[in-house]
């Protein structure tokens, strides 16, 4: 140890009043070297000032205005953590009552999300059912046109044949109306111009 001198955390075992494996080399090099026994010496007389000075309590409250200006920053769960046990009664019977709450409301809000599954479910097959009824209402209504149109054995003809020639005869009937109503406009909008 004659070669170096005393780190400060080495005075501070000294100073302490440590006992143990590393301690007596520490004394046996204090007692040779005159710069550590001084440092040592300095150490005792500011331990010993400290030690004199009056201990002083602080006010009541202070720790908590100390406190309330602190940012302390908590993580999320923690918070939600402690947001939850704020709700969660401190008496077991009122616990009983709100767990009994909590699973009445759970079976509540399920048998609701299952009736609602049924009722699209049902709502879901009705209006299956009657977009088949307004197409099959849709198809005699346009067989009736074609057989104004065309007369009864064209029609029967055109079923015989298939639904093709069913599909053609409608677009020939669609674009017979839609060559009259544009025929309407013409005449109306030149009806128009004469009179202006």
């Amino acid at each position: 140890m004659q070669h170096r001198h005393l780190l400060s955390n080495e005075i501070d075992l000294l100073l302490d009043g440590e006992a143990g494996f590393g301690v007596a080399p520490l004394r046996a090099h204090v007692d040779e070297c005159a710069d550590c026994r001084a440092r040592l010496d300095e150490a005792r007389l500011v331990a010993d000032a400290l030690e004199r000075l009056p201990h002083l309590a602080p006010r009541t409250g202070f720790t908590e205005r100390v406190l309330s200006r602190v940012q302390i920053v908590e993580p999320w769960h923690v918070a939600a953590l402690n947001s939850a046990r704020r709700f969660v009664p401190e008496s077991r019977p009122l616990r009983a009552v709100a767990l009994a709450t909590v699973g009445l409301t759970s079976v509540a809000i399920s048998a609701s999300a299952v009736w609602i599954a049924l009722s699209a479910n049902l709502t879901v097959g009705s209006a299956t059912v009657v977009t088949g009824r307004m197409r099959t209402a849709l198809v005699a209504g346009f067989q009736q046109a074609l057989e104004a149109v065309l007369g009864a054995s064209a029609t029967q003809a055109l079923q015989a044949n298939g639904s093709v020639a069913m599909a053609a005869a409608g677009v020939a009937l669609l674009a017979a109306i839609g060559a009259a109503a544009l025929g309407f406009r013409a005449l109306a909008s030149a009806s128009r111009q004469r009179g202006s």
